[in-house]
């Protein structure tokens, strides 16, 4: 009990401590609450005493960031201005010393420009882009006048031994003025087909060195930047239309018009085409593709004013090429310009695409027109003259007298006019498919088939003025035999056919039997029985000396006359058919032989049968003057074409 009464003796001490010491943290905390109260007091009175010096604070600092953005705006505007001195000194200078560093300084010179256009708040931008853009003027004066200068001074004529070097080995004349000879028809024609005109390299000569054109682009971007576009259409005009000119004239080339071409030898003209062939090449391959490389280089970046320029520069000398073709298409049709014709039309169409590249763009299309319709005036009027050599041929009334019944030069002509057609087949493809729309080569078979009905028409005609038929057959034989062997030895045979050859080689062979059967048929005659026997039987033997056994109750007197007949019309026919030609020697053997054929049996047998009743009279050799190995020798002289002296030698 009394430990019990200890221990709470004890907690109620303890307790009475802790809550002394509990009023003492309270009073404590009073104090330290009382304490914060009175900071609070103070922080905000030191606050509201320090907000004026904070507003002037940032006001300092946004002072000093204001004056920070003014010293670099004007660190900028001092730079600009420094750069524009700068400019202005090199501008003011020219571009001749260093036209690089002056290209830069109007780069500086317009971004100046722009610069101070865009500070509407400097009070002096106005000012400073005015004198500016004056000097800038001036700049591109001067700059104008560089591009102009050294545009003209690096534009000279191109000689043509310079073109000719351009040109690939197998088309370089081998002396100026004479690659166009009407063999030239036939050169120009071989060589674009012989060869293969678009595997051909051309290597187009540089016009303008290509270290200036580099300066000359640069030159002409500053001009158009500054508007002067005109002034350099202009420039570029007046430097480059001139001496394109020139090179072609230099070349040979001439402005001809219908009335020119009319009064020129056809000799003159022929080799005028020839010329203007070969210059057509050496023009769109050689100089506008030069000259276009020129423009493209030049305007790179400018696509419509380098179309335009190479358009206004090329005008005058494609006019001038093609004044010419014109002229030829318009003139006066005659069948020898068709070949002419058909060339110019060839290097028209071979030139069409390169023409069409070259002088792309609305620009140009004028250009391109002149040419497209150039080329169909060409076929057109090739295909007209096909019609007139065809009425040609069959009206011929030619007075050329062929009196040893020969091939008539006009024969050889038309056969020549048609070998020559079939050397421009492929080109004769294309006329007549621009034409007519045709897809084959039926309408080349029907024009050849015309022309050769209407030679056989013309031909009928002449044969009529021999008197001899004989001499009539004989010349449709050799005229007929000539196309037939012409057209074996050509393209024309595929064309026309073997059936056409057939027939035609049979109507030779009729007018071979003609001529036999009118020469030979009278002469034979006299080789036959018939009207031999006499009146009397045998008493014309004059004493019965055999002769009525062995000649069969045949006159001697008749026999005679037969004889000596028969010697005259052969010697006659002998004097006549030497002069006679028949130009084929196979043709001439063959038809030898067939009259020896008829004629040396039948000689023979006559000689044999009715020579004893000569023989045994007076002066036999006044009568059987020949032996058949006579007559086959006389034989071997017909038709040689000798001259009247020769056959009476």
């Amino acid at each position: 009990m009394g430990i019990a009464m200890g221990g709470t003796d004890l907690l109620s001490e303890k307790a009475a401590l802790m809550r002394e010491s509990l009023q003492k943290s309270q009073t404590i905390t009073d104090n330290v609450v009382t304490i914060l109260g009175s900071f609070d007091h103070r922080l905000s009175a030191l606050e509201t005493a320090m907000r004026p010096t904070q507003i002037r604070t940032h006001s300092i600092r946004k002072a000093h960031e204001n004056i920070d953005k003014t010293l670099k705006a004007a660190e900028i505007i001092l730079s600009h201005f420094d750069q524009f001195r700068q400019a202005e000194a090199k501008i003011l200078k020219g571009p001749h010393e260093d036209l690089e560093n002056y290209l830069e300084a109007i780069a500086k010179l317009r971004s100046n420009i722009q610069f101070f256009g865009s500070k509407n708040s400097f009070k002096n931008s106005d000012g400073v882009v005015s004198h500016a853009s004056s000097l800038l003027n001036k700049a591109i004066s001067k700059l104008q006048d560089e591009f102009n200068q050294l545009l003209l001074s690096y534009s000279k004529p191109v000689e043509p031994e310079r073109l000719f070097d351009c040109l690939p080995n197998s088309m370089r004349p081998s002396s100026p003025g004479h690659e166009g000879d009407h063999n030239g028809k036939s050169n120009h024609h071989s060589e674009s087909h012989n060869n293969n005109a678009d595997a051909v390299v051309y290597t187009p000569p540089a016009l303008i060195p290509p270290r200036i054109l580099p300066l000359l682009h640069d030159l002409a971007q500053q001009m158009i930047e500054a508007g002067h576009r005109p002034q350099l259409l202009t420039m570029y005009r007046e430097a480059r239309s001139n001496v394109l000119e020139e090179s072609l004239q230099k070349l040979g080339v001439e402005k001809l018009n219908k009335d020119d071409v009319q009064k020129l030898q056809w000799e003159i003209l022929e080799a005028k085409i020839g010329n203007w062939i070969h210059f057509m090449r050496i023009a769109v391959k050689l100089l506008f593709a030069g000259e276009r490389k020129v423009c493209d280089q030049i305007f790179e970046g400018f696509d419509s004013l380098a179309e335009q320029c190479f358009a206004e520069v090329t005008t005058n000398s494609v006019s001038m090429l093609l004044s010419f073709g014109e002229a030829i298409a318009k003139s006066k049709r005659s069948p020898e310009k068709l070949f002419v014709l058909l060339d110019m039309y060839e290097i028209m169409q071979e030139l069409h695409s390169e023409i069409e590249t070259l002088f792309k763009g609305k620009a140009c299309a004028a250009i391109r027109d002149a040419a497209m319709a150039l080329t169909k005036r060409l076929a057109q009027t090739a295909q007209e003259t096909f019609g007139d050599f065809e009425e040609a041929v069959e009206k011929d009334a030619t007075k050329t007298a062929v009196t040893d019944g020969t091939v008539h030069p006009l024969t050889s002509y038309v056969i020549n006019y048609v070998k020559f057609l079939f050397d421009y087949r492929s080109t004769l493809k294309q006329l007549f498919q621009e034409i007519e729309g045709g897809t084959d080569s039926s309408q080349l078979a029907t024009v050849t088939m015309r022309i050769m009905q209407a030679l056989q028409i013309n031909l009928d005609g002449k044969s009529k003025q021999y008197k001899d038929p004989a001499l009539t057959h004989l010349f449709l034989m050799n005229n007929i035999h000539y196309i037939v062997r012409s057209v074996r030895r050509s393209e024309a045979k595929d064309l026309l056919g073997d059936d056409w050859v057939q027939r035609h080689r049979r109507i030779v062979q009729q007018h071979a039997n003609q001529y036999k059967r009118n020469a030979w048929a009278k002469i034979l005659q006299c080789l036959s029985i018939q009207g031999l026997a006499s009146s009397g039987g045998g008493s014309s033997n004059a004493g019965g000396d055999g002769g009525a056994g062995s000649s069969s109750g045949a006159s001697r007197a008749l026999v005679k006359e037969r004889f000596k007949t028969f010697n005259v019309m052969f010697e006659e026919l002998h004097q006549k058919q030497s002069q006679w030609t028949v130009p084929d020697s196979e043709l001439r053997e063959s038809l030898r032989l067939a009259v020896a054929e008829v004629l040396l049996p039948a000689y023979r047998s006559f000689v044999k049968r009715f020579g004893p009743l000569v023989e045994s009279g007076k002066n036999p050799q006044k009568y059987i003057k020949y032996i058949a190995e006579d007559l086959d020798r006389m034989l071997g002289e017909f038709f040689e074409g000798k001259n009247m002296n020769e056959t009476k030698r």
